[in-house]
């Protein structure tokens, strides 16, 4: 299921593609180029199951001349694969035995057949007796899930793992779960957790067959901004070389991260500009497009009122490059949502930071916490005396 050494696996740059298909903002002429790139590839795999779900859904033309074809070459693959089988099981060890089922379930994943790939992929693990066999089939599971965004096989497929990992398993292996695990809680939108796993990741990262390793320093800038305090951004991201090395390759995404840490908020609204495509023709994180784009205005807002008790909104304006207007509209909401601890003095066109006491907070909840465990302790004292 891996693509070649240092290569991202075709079949998730294919899904990739198909996803693309489907968004409003790809150009028509671009979306011609991909469904043909997209029925080279099915056709040279012989990707039948999916050629079919694709005709249904009207992404690409029914051919009935090739699907007979497909199905001929496919019967006869099949053929030979079960022979294979068979005479390893009349005539070979164990080890061939578990090589021949593999086979078959490697051919199930390359065309495209999850469900049947699922089912060989199970005989497989009961023919596999090493850990790290064992670990290699859950990482075929987690690409299939990853090609159909199936997220609830990729949680079972995460456990599955880090209950094998109790039985042993190599370091390798645990730092390729790391990035698995990070793209899945990325696209579940835990981006605290995705950037924790991805930086953790940052100096052994070997997992290219999910993506190459310039998109995965996009994404744990990307998740590590919304997530990480000051300090730790500047410790963790700003100065890692690991990140300094790659991300001037990255459109904008150098100056969107060092214009917030130095407070540059005019030059950061103009990279965050830049940066909005990108995320937005990101198959992981177009369903949290929106979400993002309000967590990070979150924090930017937030990061220059920090410094203020009180300023001024056309101060404030000046700073982001927009208009009164829309910081005053932009502040509004965030208030609202109560995302910003702050209130606008429209009157005197002044903004006043109130944020809340943290040492307060903290004593607030200690006395909550209290309450709650005497409460218990009384119950539990009843039951004691019947």
């Amino acid at each position: 299921m891996e693509g070649e050494e240092g290569s991202q696996h075709p079949h998730l740059i294919l899904a990739s593609k198909l996803f693309l298909l489907t968004l409003s903002d790809v150009p028509d002429i671009e979306k011609l180029r991909f469904k043909d790139e997209v029925f080279t590839f099915v056709k040279q795999d012989d990707m039948l199951p999916l050629y079919e779900t694709l005709i249904a859904s009207s992404v690409l033309d029914a051919d009935p001349a090739l699907v007979e074809s497909m199905r001929a070459k496919l019967d006869d693959q099949l053929k030979k694969l079960d022979e294979k089988i068979a005479d390893a099981e009349e005539n070979l060890g164990e080890s061939e035995v578990r090589e021949a089922h593999l086979a078959k379930s490697l051919f199930f994943i390359r065309i495209g057949d999850k469900e049947k790939a699922l089912e060989h992929i199970k005989v497989t693990e009961s023919k596999t007796v090493a850990v790290g066999q064992k670990m290699d089939l859950v990482f075929y599971t987690l690409l299939l899930g990853f090609f159909d965004m199936d997220f609830d096989l990729i949680a079972k497929s995460i456990e599955k793992a880090k209950s094998l990992f109790e039985e042993g398993g190599d370091w390798e292996r645990k730092n390729r779960l790391k990035v698995y695990e990070g793209l899945y809680c990325m696209s579940t939108r835990n981006f605290k957790k995705a950037a924790d796993l991805f930086l953790d990741s940052i100096s052994t990262f070997t997992t290219y067959e999910l993506f190459p390793y310039d998109t995965f320093i996009f994404y744990t800038v990307l998740t590590s901004i919304i997530s990480l305090d000051r300090v730790s951004l500047k410790q963790k991201v700003v100065d890692a070389p690991e990140i300094l090395t790659v991300i001037g390759k990255i459109p904008h995404l150098s100056e969107f991260l060092n214009s917030l840490y130095d407070c540059q908020y005019k030059s950061f609204f103009t990279a965050f500009a830049g940066l909005t495509e990108q995320i937005k023709l990101d198959r992981y994180l177009h369903p949290h497009f929106r979400y993002y784009m309000r967590e990070i205005r979150t924090v930017v807002y937030s990061q220059f009122l920090e410094s203020y008790k009180s300023v001024t909104i056309e101060a404030m304006a000046k700073a982001f490059g927009v208009t009164v207007d829309f910081i005053d509209v932009e502040l509004s909401r965030f208030i609202a949502a109560g995302k910003l601890h702050c209130k606008i003095d429209k009157v005197a066109g002044v903004l006043e930071t109130n944020r809340p006491d943290a040492k307060n907070a903290l004593y607030q909840a200690t006395i909550k916490q209290g309450d709650f465990l005497l409460n218990r302790i009384q119950k539990l004292s009843r039951v004691i005396d019947l």
